[in-house]
């Protein structure tokens, strides 16, 4: 996501009228786009920079793109789609548009692609959040800990306890502004030697969830679309 909190597109295709028709649409849906005749230089921008989409026309050598979108290089995997004259699936394609590509289909295949991204994003986008937390793993064990992010999915802490990958906490927590702590129940699934762990949540109360997402919604912000979506 650029700096202005808008969305990433590398638009990979060699036909100019379907590279216009889909500049017009990625720029009504405040989509950042950098456009690319081949694949090459884009794997070398995919390498270098978050992509939040990746809009290529299935010619020539248009798999290198997708072979290069597989975690862990990536903190996420950008949402893909197709632009084929065939009538076949492509493996890591997200959404397929056939062609001849019109206003009307390349309209309809973004916005699949964009509530697509919107949800990654707020799954996977981890919020700054340095607050002081009691956790009781599941032996029992009671500990002191920072909650460093956190997120639709889980959180980060740092902390002077052992905690190992598969141990469960429980521990409850206040966000800024909000009304009372939450009770959170998450998995270690990494750590690190500095003291240093992440998290996935197991369980939320229900109301507490909302709570959580509630103020998360707060906090994600995304540059509004030009048309109505």
């Amino acid at each position: 996501m650029s700096s202005d909190m808008a969305f990433e597109c590398l638009l990979i295709a060699r036909d100019t009228g379907l590279v216009c028709t889909w500049d017009r649409l990625l720029k009504n849906l405040s989509i950042s786009t950098q456009i690319y005749m081949g694949s090459s230089e884009a794997c070398e921008q995919l390498s270098q920079a978050s992509v939040d989409l990746i809009v290529v026309d299935f010619e020539g050598d248009a798999t290198e793109v997708l072979n290069e979108i597989k975690p862990p290089a990536m903190w996420h995997k950008p949402t893909v789609v197709a632009v084929s004259a065939g009538d076949s699936s492509i493996q890591g394609a997200h959404v397929m548009l056939r062609k001849p590509v019109t206003e009307e289909s390349g309209a309809i295949s973004l916005k699949a692609a964009y509530f697509r991204m919107l949800h990654d994003y707020r799954r996977h986008r981890r919020f700054a959040l340095m607050s002081s937390a009691q956790a009781t793993a599941n032996d029992n064990r009671s500990e002191e800990m920072t909650i460093t992010d956190i997120g639709d999915g889980g959180f980060g802490f740092t902390g002077k306890a052992a905690f190992s990958v598969g141990d469960v906490l429980r521990l409850r927590l206040l966000p800024p502004a909000a009304a009372r702590p939450l009770a959170l129940e998450a998995r270690v699934r990494w750590t690190r030697n500095y003291g240093a762990a992440g998290c996935k949540f197991v369980h939320i109360p229900p109301s507490d969830r909302s709570i959580l997402n509630d103020w998360l919604k707060t906090k994600i912000q995304v540059k509004k679309p030009l048309v109505e979506m």
